[in-house]
Parts: C-alpha cells; sequence; structure tokens
C-alpha cells in the first residue's frame, strides 16, 4: 500500500518575504495585503501577527489600526508560486522521485519504498519538518494512505507532524471540516447551508441525493480520500531535467521485459547527459500501470556518472521490487540531479597504475538505504569539532588535526557537573569530587581558554573557560573545565564540570 505526505506551508508569502529580506527582525510582525478593486485584506500574517489578534481575511485597515507596527506588504501570488515550485525541485531530489505541488501552498509526495531509507516513517517526516524549519519555513507533515487524507490532516492539526496508521483514514477526518475535501467553494457554502460541517456526516449521507444536487464531485473526492478510488501524483517537470521515456501498445509485466527496456531507456538517457556534456548523480525510474497508479524507483551515484552498464546494474538490482499489476504501459526515466563531467584520461602510461575505486561499493551500500560518508579533520580546539563528515566520495581535505595541545582519549557524552575547591578563581581546583569519591589534584595544565559556539545548545553554559587537563592523586588524569556564565546560586562560585578522561 502506498503512503502519500503531504507538507503544508501555512506562512509561505511571509516566509518568502522574510528569505528575500533577512534584515527583518524576527520580532517584526508581517501582513500580506491582497487587493480586488477597492477593497483590500489580509491574505496571509506571520506568527508574529496572529499574537496580535490578526487574521486572514481582516480588512486591511482594521488590521492596520489594531497594530500600529504592523509591516504591510502587498500579495504577489506569482512571485509565491515560483517559491513553492523552486522548493517542490528542490524536495523532488531530497525526499521521493514522486513530488508535486498541492494547491497554492503545498506539496505532495508519494513515498511508498522510501520510508525504510530514512530509518521509518517517524524518523522521515521529523527529518523534513526539521529541514523545511532549518530553511526559515515554517511546515507541516502529514503522512497517510491516500492525497486527500493527508492534505487534510496536514491542515486541520496544529502539530508539526501527524501519523495516520495504516487502514486508520476513516477515523483519522471524519471529524475534520468539509472545506478539507478540496472541493469549490460555492459548494462548500451550499453544504453549510444544508447541515453539514464534518466530513463523517457527508461520508454516512446517501450518495444518490448529493449527485443529483451537486453532480459527481463529491462523491469522487470522498472517494480519494477514503482510498476507494486512485489518485496519482502527476510528478513536476522542468525543462532542465532531462528525461526519457516509453510507453507500450500492450501493458508489459515480465522481469526479463521490464529489464530489456529499463536498459535501453538508460542508454538513451546517457547519450542526452553526452550531449550536454553532464553525468547522472540520481535518477528515477517512474512505472505508470493500466490502473492510473505509479510506482518509482531511485538509485543514485557518489561521483557523476555515465557508464551504462553500472547504471543498468543499479536499477536492475531493484527492478524486482517493481509490482506490475495489470500491466505496465509506460516506463520514464528523469535524471534528477546531474552534475557537469568531462572525458579523462583513465591511463597515462604504458604502465596502469593501481588505484582502487570504491565508488561502486559506495553506491551499493547507498542505494540499499545505508548513509556512506567519510570523516574530515577539522581546525578547531573543541574535540567535538575537530571532525565533519563529508560525502564518501569528496577529495581528500589537506587540513590536520591540530596537535598543539594535548587530547582526551574518552569524552564523556554529555559534561559531568564536579564539585572544585580552588585557592583563586583562575586557578586550577586543589580538589575536587566527581561520581562519589574525592580526588585531592596533584598537578594541573592549562588553562585553554575556548569560546566555542558548541556550548550554546545549553542555555548555563553559553561560554566556556579555562580548561584543565589534572592529575589526581592516583595518577588518573581528566580534562576539566569552568562555566563561564554557570553560577551556582547558593555559593555564587563558578560550577565545574568533567569533560573527558585521559590515558
Amino acid at each position: 500500500m502506498s503512503r502519500v505526505v503531504s507538507i503544508y506551508l501555512p506562512d509561505l508569502p511571509t516566509d518568502r518575504i522574510r528569505r528575500d529580506d533577512p534584515s527583518i527582525p524576527a520580532e517584526q510582525a508581517i501582513a500580506v495585503i491582497a487587493k480586488s478593486g477597492p477593497k483590500r485584506w489580509v491574505s496571509s500574517v506571520d506568527a508574529a501577527a496572529r499574537k496580535s489578534g490578526l487574521h486572514v481575511g481582516m480588512p486591511a485597515a482594521k488590521a492596520q489600526a489594531l497594530f500600529r507596527g504592523l509591516m504591510m506588504v502587498d500579495a504577489e501570488p506569482h512571485l509565491d508560486a515560483v517559491a513553492l515550485e523552486r522548493i517542490t525541485l528542490w524536495a523532488l531530489t531530497q525526499y521521493s522521485p514522486i513530488v508535486a505541488v498541492d494547491g497554492l501552498n503545498g506539496i505532495v509526495l508519494d513515498t511508498e519504498g522510501a520510508d525504510h531509507l530514512q530509518g521509518g516513517e517517524l524518523p522521515m517526516i521529523t527529518k523534513i519538518a526539521n529541514q523545511f524549519l532549518s530553511k526559515k519555513l515554517t511546515a507541516r507533515v502529514a503522512i497517510a494512505d491516500t492525497w486527500g487524507a493527508a492534505h487534510a490532516c496536514a491542515r486541520a492539526i496544529s502539530r508539526e507532524t501527524v501519523i495516520v496508521p495504516k487502514a486508520k483514514t476513516a477515523a483519522a477526518v471524519e471529524r475534520l471540516p468539509i472545506t478539507l475535501l478540496r472541493l469549490p467553494e460555492k459548494v462548500v457554502g451550499d453544504l453549510r447551508t444544508l447541515g453539514f460541517q464534518a466530513i463523517g456526516e457527508l461520508a454516512n449521507t446517501p450518495r444518490a441525493p448529493l449527485t443529483l444536487r451537486f453532480g459527481p464531485e463529491i462523491g469522487r473526492r470522498l472517494d480519494q480520500m477514503f482510498g476507494r478510488i486512485g489518485e496519482p501524483i502527476d510528478p513536476i517537470r522542468t525543462p532542465e531535467l532531462i528525461e526519457v521515456s516509453r510507453a507500450f501498445a500492450e501493458p508489459i509485466g515480465a522481469a526479463e521485459t521490464i529489464n530489456k527496456y529499463v536498459s535501453r531507456l538508460v542508454v538513451q538517457l546517457i547519450e542526452e547527459l553526452q550531449k550536454r556534456g553532464l553525468g547522472v548523480r540520481r535518477a528515477d525510474l517512474i512505472v505508470e500501470k493500466v490502473d492510473g497508479t505509479r510506482q518509482a524507483i531511485r538509485a543514485g551515484t557518489a561521483k557523476p556518472a555515465r557508464d551504462v552498464a553500472w547504471l543498468t546494474k543499479l536499477f536492475r538490482d531493484r527492478t524486482e521490487k517493481i509490482e506490475p499489476g495489470f500491466g505496465i504501459e509506460k516506463l520514464t526515466l528523469v535524471a534528477v540531479m546531474a552534475e557537469p563531467l568531462s572525458d579523462v584520461q583513465k591511463v597515462s602510461s604504458l604502465i596502469e597504475d593501481e588505484i582502487t575505486d570504491v565508488t561502486p561499493l559506495i553506491d551499493v551500500y547507498g542505494n540499499r538505504g545505508q548513509r556512506v560518508y567519510r570523516m574530515a579533520p577539522v581546525a578547531s580546539d573543541v574535540p567535538e569539532r575537530s571532525v565533519k563528515r563529508i560525502a564518501a566520495a569528496a577529495d581528500p581535505l589537506t587540513v590536520a588535526l591540530v596537535g598543539h595541545w594535548r587530547r582526551p582519549v574518552r569524552l564523556l557524552p554529555r559534561p559531568e557537573l564536579i564539585t572544585a575547591i580552588a585557592l583563586m578563581p583562575d586557578h586550577p581546583p586543589a580538589s575536587i569530587t566527581w561520581r562519589g569519591k574525592r580526588r585531592k589534584v596533584k598537578c594541573a595544565d592549562g588553562p585553554e581558554r575556548i569560546f566555542g559556539e558548541w556550548w550554546q545548545r545549553d542555555a548555563e553554559m553559553e561560554a566556556v573557560r579555562d580548561y584543565f587537563v589534572i592529575e589526581d592523586d592516583s595518577g588518573e588524569r581528566l580534562w576539566i573545565f569552568r562555566a563561564g556564565d554557570g553560577v551556582d546560586p547558593e555559593t555564587g562560585d563558578h560550577r565545574w564540570f568533567c569533560h573527558g578522561i585521559f590515558a
């Protein structure tokens, strides 16, 4: 059973304005004003404006009167549409092969077979919400069995993430308002006049009278929401995306036949890439079936590639997951991510250098859902910042580890509070008590003064000062520090923490 993710961007116009002008203070309230002839009203507000009592649909003059410092910006729907399309294209490269725009402020994804790459549905939608938040975009993410259910839940529930369990669509949407059925406004108004408020009430009403009065649209939307009929997602496409396809007069379904045509599509795709001097990094195989449903397979490479045999193998390893059903009527291969790739000479002498290329192994593990990366050194005195993750096939870095002072062999998962007695505030402690054991300090080396952003994760330790390497009377050496802003409320002394242990 396919699973659909709906991403709702309620503050897209105001978020776009803030992204276009980073100088706008975070506390500044913003309202977007739409116009129709002489009438002006609020079409979008941000969180700061909502706290002041502003809401969508309010007359612009009333909003300006309620909030004197309100920043009012004229609505630009075409810019919002361009921004939404750009976000959707980015989501296509990140989450799923089947991604489309959903209305004026949403994105829909078919994530069948993609959740296992993220560790499950909960980690997947949590990651989506966090990534949108990091891009300064307010997002609500819902996953359900159907597009209609995911769309409705993302817009009705105020939480950032919503998971509708499989086969529980009816229980999740029965109390939601009928405005979330994606019906025309006039039809919704007429249904409210008749007394309908919730989707469950409409679903439990005999279908014939509703169809006679309003036409088949209500029944179609209800059937789509409850999964009785399919609602295929038409993936977003742009002229920049390189795409090749093959339609069949007679549906195909045999594994050998599918692999044969996939191989031919790979050859055609490589030819188009070669004309443009590009290599594929991520490609999607879209399978369109006779019953109107779609299935997608994604394959990626660590480096830009135009090797027909290797790309064919990557897809053949996964075509066994294709469920042809009543038959496949079209195959489409799309290069979602492509990068410049120039031809290089592999052999420069009569004797070929033996260079082990692990890129194929990286590709195999990556397409199985494993996260493959390398660790590279970073010039930082803080051990947590001394390494970073880089792409598995990235070029080697010339930066070396900082070695001008000793580092602890073992770092604690989180610094542990210790009791320390020091003769002077800037001196190392004369004795400490850690994990219930009192230790007399025999010698100490330091301080190493470090002011790092790493400690901003703890509000009590925004600035870290005075790292010391101490050795107790038993010969054990510890790495301790004094928190500059962490003061004991009872004694007024600075708080000490143990951070690591030396050999």
